[in-house]
């Protein structure tokens, strides 16, 4: 197993994170009952896998305590990293939502008592409170850093104009700052590379990546003749939404493609493109029973290349918004390596048009 430094921290995290939103939950997203966790935990701990991702709001609390009871167990917690989220509704109050301090502070409590655990290792927010001064939201998480109930913090959801408010808070306060954020991004969906990858890249924040998968629209299994019939988007779950469908299964034809050469399931074509793009530093991966847990986990030791990589670059790209071309067209003689992360791939086609 590969593990990369989360962000501008010390901390080093698996390149593959489990994800347990499964967990206790429903048969539209997975059910994963406490024993299924527990073995695919002990699958993920074999393999190497040192950081699992849960959040409070995941099937209300549920997901946290089989976490927080198998980890308890069999000195698992010693080997294991623990993620966990806060923002979104966890009761009928006023204050029972958004990341106020005082929702804040009373959720990280509930989540400790739920996980076991004396300590968060990364604690997030999950999504933008855009009626909570970001001043207090990062006091709050400052104040849970120096308390020792957290040891380092994260953001998720958030825009690129929200997170430079949150880091300019931060450090201006001199308060704890994001190490990471958590960001859905995959074959199927590349806006992040618009403005929060490059950012990432800037600001030394890590990057976690959620549903690489494209919650299984890029395992293969769904193709233009037909899919499954069971599984999240057979009930229309809307994660990710999608909105050029022709897109999308040239993207998933490619990659059956590259798999059915290489030998290799399309989960893992489309995870190890993921992890040689800029910035990016952990996968979270799920599954709905143990199959899919080790093909997942085998991605960790699969290469792409430069070859397979261009053509999984060419047929997903999306198209650059401004100002992004009129930087390529104006600007290139002051662009950083950053920014020609994103611009370079377009730049030769920019000169031949």
């Amino acid at each position: 197993m590969e593990y990369r430094y989360l962000g501008r921290s010390g901390l080093r995290v698996s390149v593959l994170t489990m994800g347990t939103m499964t967990f206790g939950g429903s048969e539209k997203i997975g059910n994963t009952s406490p024993a299924d966790a527990a073995r695919q935990v002990d699958m993920c701990l074999d393999a190497g896998i040192n950081l699992y991702d849960t959040a409070n709001v995941y099937n209300a609390g549920v997901s946290e305590e089989i976490l927080g009871d198998i980890l308890a167990e069999n000195g698992r917690r010693q080997k294991a990293l623990i993620a966990t989220k806060v923002r979104f509704k966890m009761g009928d109050g006023p204050n029972d939502a958004g990341l106020s301090r005082h929702h804040i502070i009373a959720q990280c409590k509930a989540s400790l008592k739920r996980l076991k655990t004396d300590v968060i290792d990364l604690y997030q927010v999950h999504e933008w409170d855009g009626r909570t001064p970001i001043e207090e939201t990062m006091e709050a998480l400052d104040t849970l850093v120096r308390h020792g109930h957290v040891r380092y913090i994260g953001c998720s959801n958030y825009s690129g104009w929200h997170i430079m408010k949150a880091l300019a808070s931060a450090d201006q306060r001199h308060n704890a700052r994001f190490v990471s954020q958590q960001i859905h991004y995959s074959l199927h969906s590349r806006d992040a590379e618009y403005e929060l990858v490059p950012i990432s890249q800037d600001q030394g924040l890590g990057i976690l990546v959620w549903s690489p998968l494209a919650g299984g629209l890029l395992s293969g299994k769904y193709r233009r003749s037909g899919g499954p019939e069971t599984g999240r988007h057979v009930g229309g779950f809307r994660e990710p939404p999608v909105y050029d469908q022709e897109k999308l299964y040239n993207v998933i034809e490619e990659i059956v493609a590259i798999a059915q050469d290489r030998g290799v399931s399309g989960a893992q074509v489309a995870l190890a493109w993921l992890l040689g793009r800029p910035g990016v530093t952990s996968l979270i991966i799920g599954g709905r029973n143990e199959k899919q847990f080790a093909d997942n986990i085998a991605a960790a030791d699969f290469k792409l290349s430069a070859e397979e990589r261009a053509r999984l670059d060419k047929v997903s790209r999306p198209p650059l918004l401004y100002p992004y071309w009129h930087q390529s067209f104006s600007a290139q003689d002051r662009l950083s390596p950053v920014d020609m992360d994103l611009i370079g791939p377009y730049a030769e086609e920019f000169k031949r048009g």
